[in-house]
This record gives C-alpha cells, structure tokens and sequence, in this order.
C-alpha cells in the first residue's frame, strides 16, 4: 500500500502516538528555530523544521547495528520559540531544556545556529555534574563576542568554557587571529583534518580530552561541504560520514553521553541531502546510546 507523506505524523521519525508520548519516551527531541546572530548566509531557522520532515524518511533499522531502536520512545517536542535578543533567547534554550533533562530523558536538539549549544551545556551541567564537550565543527568558536554579543555562534565555545574547560574539539579548519592569542591551549589540541587523515591514533587523542560524561555538539559545516552543502559558513576539506560516526560511536561505548546537539543545518531546495543526513546523524545518535546503554560500554 503507497503511504503519503500526508498520513505520516508530524515528529521525529513519523512514528506512531505510543512511541512519541512524552510520558514514556526515553529519548526527547527539542527543535531551536533560531538564528538571531548569523554572519553569513540566514536560513538556519528552518533548519530544525526541515531535519524532522526529512526524518520521516530514515528507516527505523540501523543498518550497522542491525536492531531497531525507535521501540525506546522518541517524543518530538514543540520548538522553543525564536526571542528579540540572544540573552532572551539563551534563557528560553536552558528554560526549555532543563525540565526535560530533569525527567531523566536523553535530549537531542536540533538548530538553528550554533550559538544555542551554550545554555544546553549549562543545563546538562546542572542536572548531570560535570561535563565535557565533544565539538565536531568547521570553525573553532572561540571568540569572547562577534558583531556586538557574546552570544554569537562565533563564540559559542567560549561560553561553553565558562560551564566546563574539558573540551574536544573535532574537525576544526578555520580559525582567527583573536582565536590563536586568546586561547591557544585549545587551538593546539584541536583534532583538525591533517590529523585525522594522517594520524592513525587520532581518535585516542580526542578521547583522552573527555572526562566521565560527554555532552556532544555536532555543528553539521564538520562534514565536508560535498556530503553536507547546505549549511551557511561552509568550508572545504571536512570530515567523512565514516570518521564522525567511528568517533560518534567509540564515544557512546566508553563514555557516558548523557545530550546532544545538531545545529547549522541550512536547507538549500532542492538539494535535500544535508537535511537528510541530519537526520540520519540525530538517529544514528539516538542507536549507539541506545545500543550502548549510555552508560559508556565497550563491545
């Protein structure tokens, strides 16, 4: 029988009333319609919307792991809504997710711009301890302000530092002057792409900079802009699928991953890859803590 798109529910996934309930779900998804300090190219907005409708088209069988894992529960909840100033709209983040935190729920945001991972770190700190953070990205992040705020996606990691000094940063191939003076203990740890391509035992180095429970940030500009084009600061020679996901799930085996994030996602119609492998990701996500039962266990 031929499904429309029409008779599929409007969540992660399109699944079903019984495995989306809030009630008893395991795992919570949080759209972030926000992109209120983009320097480049706007549409960041959309982002969250065009991720959960392409979502609709993921299989629910992992192809790898050879399991279904929508049987958890994952509740779609409503998106938090975009506010007139990044401080407004810093507070709404960390307001809407610390609640679900506190339910005990893994939750999975998808952005908007990047400049929302900082008030998630902050609530993940606060219910969970303390934390450190997986950045996959493009761009180090690590400006104190850009074009008038600290709350710019150019500074996101730097507020991120003001929550925790255990960062991993992944992927990284672009950065400033002010970056390299201000916070050169992070730049020279940085995994960039040289070594991730040269350098076999390059996941052992990310690793060794992330303590007991991880909070993972994928800004989707990580992943070379012919996997994912649409995106508004993409830049050249990026990551694989293969090496963010090798990672992705050697953090879930030996780590406790207890959040995550997606963001920078900007759809270009009707080139639909990016949405689509965002949302492949944020299941991916979602099946190796599930497979690994978030608990760090190697197998």
């Amino acid at each position: 029988m031929l499904i429309r798109m029409s008779d599929i529910p409007d969540n992660f996934l399109g699944l079903p009333s019984e495995l989306c309930d809030p009630a008893t779900a395991k795992y919570a998804v949080l759209p972030v319609p926000y992109e209120g300090t983009v320097s480049y190219m706007p549409g960041t907005a959309d982002g969250p919307a065009v991720i959960l409708d392409a979502s609709k088209q993921v299989e629910w069988f992992d192809e790898e792991l050879l399991v279904e894992f929508h049987t958890a529960g994952i509740a779609t909840y409503p998106a938090v809504p975009a506010a007139d100033t990044p401080d407004e709209e810093m507070a709404r983040i960390r307001a809407a997710a610390e609640p679900i935190l506190r339910d005990g729920k893994f939750l999975l945001t998808l952005g908007g711009e990047h400049s929302i991972t900082a008030p998630l770190v902050a609530a993940v700190a606060e219910i969970h301890g303390p934390i450190s953070v997986l950045q996959f990205d493009a761009h180090g992040d690590l400006r104190d302000s850009y074009d008038g705020t600290k709350h710019s996606h150019a500074a996101v990691m730097r507020r991120v530092l003001e929550t925790t000094q255990n960062i991993a940063q992944v992927g990284i191939r672009n950065f400033s002057k002010e970056e390299y003076d201000d916070c050169r203990e992070y730049i020279d740890r940085m995994i960039m792409p040289k070594q991730i391509n040269e350098d076999p035992n390059w996941m052992d180095a990310a690793m060794a900079l992330l303590g007991e429970k991880v909070y993972i940030t994928i800004d989707i500009d990580a992943l070379d802009p012919s996997l994912a084009p649409g995106t508004g600061t993409p830049e050249p020679g990026g990551m694989t699928w293969e090496q963010m996901t090798g990672l992705l799930r050697r953090v879930f085996a030996q780590r406790q991953v207890v959040s995550a994030d997606i963001v920078e996602v900007r759809p270009i119609p009707p080139n639909h890859a990016t949405e689509f492998l965002a949302a492949r990701l944020a299941y991916k996500l979602i099946a190796y803590c599930q497979h690994f039962g978030g608990e760090g266990k190697q197998t």
